[in-house]
C-alpha cells in the first residue's frame, strides 16, 4: 500500500474505518481481493511474486497493512519481502505488541516498511527506516503513506479529511453498503496533482515527486493497482470492499465481502 487513512476508536458505529490505496508496477502479478486458498480465515489480496501481502484481515480478529518508504531512487538491499510481515501477523496467534518485539532483531532484512497491525483490541504501528521504532496508535484519524506516520503529505491529508467528512455524514442504514461507501471510493480515486510548494522531498526528483503526489497514481508501468475500504463495526462484522485497476487507471474489477469479526459487540449507532 502507498496510502492508508484510518479511524481508530473515532467512531461509535466502527472499531476501525480504513482506506487504502496499493501503488505497485502493473505486471507485478496479484490475486484480487478474496479468502485465502489455503488459509480461508485470512482475507485480503495476494503478492504472487513474494507470496505475501499489503492488507489482510483474518476472521479471528486481526487485520494488518504495509506500505513502503520512500528515501531516494534506489531501494535497500533486503532479503525478505515486506509483505511477508502482514502476513506472518494476520495468520499468528500473539498480540501486536509481541509481534512487533519479537520484529526488532531481524527488522533490517524487510525493505523498508511502514506497518500498521491490529489484534483486536491494540493498534500499532512500526516502521524500519530511519530506525525501527514502535508505537501505540491513539484514538483519532491518522494516515501513512510513504514517509513518517500522520506526516502532513497533501494526498494524506486528503484521505483523512475524506474518512472524516463521511464519518460525520454517513448513516449506514441510509442505503446498500456498496454506495455508502461511494463517496470513499471516489476520494480514493482523485487525481488531483499537490502544488510544489506541498510535496515531499523523498529523493527521487520534483518530477517523480509530482507524479506520486495525487491519492490515485495512474500511469502505463506503475500506478494504483487496487482501492480498499475496511470497516470494523461494533456489531461483529467487517465489511472489505476493493476496486481494482490496470494500466492508466483502467477500471478491472470489484469485491465486496462481510466477514464476521470476533470481540466485543454492540448495537449499530443510526
Amino acid at each position: 500500500m502507498c496510502l492508508i487513512a484510518f479511524a481508530w476508536r473515532a467512531d461509535p458505529r466502527y472499531r476501525l474505518a480504513l482506506i487504502a490505496n496499493r501503488d505497485e508496477f502493473h505486471e507485478r502479478a496479484a490475486a484480487p481481493a478474496g479468502a485465502d486458498p489455503i488459509q480461508p480465515h485470512l482475507y485480503g489480496g495476494r503478492d504472487l511474486q513474494a507470496g505475501g501481502s499489503w492488507l489482510l484481515a483474518s476472521t479471528r480478529g486481526r487485520l494488518a497493512a504495509v506500505t513502503n518508504v520512500r528515501a531516494g531512487m534506489v531501494p535497500d538491499a533486503a532479503p525478505r519481502s515486506r509483505g511477508a510481515l502482514v502476513r506472518g501477523f494476520a495468520e499468528a496467534a500473539d498480540s501486536a505488541e509481541a509481534f512487533v518485539a519479537g520484529l526488532e532483531a531481524t527488522a533490517r532484512e524487510y525493505g523498508r516498511f511502514n506497518l500498521l497491525l491490529w489484534d483486536g483490541e491494540s493498534l500499532l504501528f512500526a516502521s524500519n527506516h530511519p530506525r525501527f521504532a514502535m508505537q501505540a496508535v491513539p484514538p483519532g484519524v491518522h494516515a501513512m503513506s510513504n514517509g513518517a506516520f500522520d506526516a502532513p503529505w497533501p494526498k494524506a491529508m486528503h484521505a483523512t479529511r475524506a474518512l472524516q467528512s463521511w464519518l460525520e455524514a454517513e448513516s449506514p442504514q441510509d442505503r446498500p453498503v456498496e454506495q455508502a461507501m461511494a463517496p470513499l471510493f471516489d476520494a480514493l480515486a482523485d487525481t488531483s496533482q499537490a502544488p510544489d510548494a506541498l510535496l515531499p522531498d523523498t529523493g527521487v526528483g520534483l518530477e517523480l515527486e509530482r507524479t506520486l503526489s495525487p491519492a490515485f497514481v495512474r500511469g502505463a508501468a506503475y500506478g494504483t493497482r487496487c482501492s480498499s475500504v475496511v470497516l470494523a463495526g461494533v456489531d461483529g462484522t467487517l465489511v472489505f470492499a476493493e476496486r481494482r485497476y490496470g494500466p492508466e487507471g483502467r477500471f478491472e474489477g470489484s469485491s465486496i465481502a462481510q466477514l464476521p469479526w470476533p470481540g466485543v459487540q454492540g448495537p449499530r449507532v443510526p
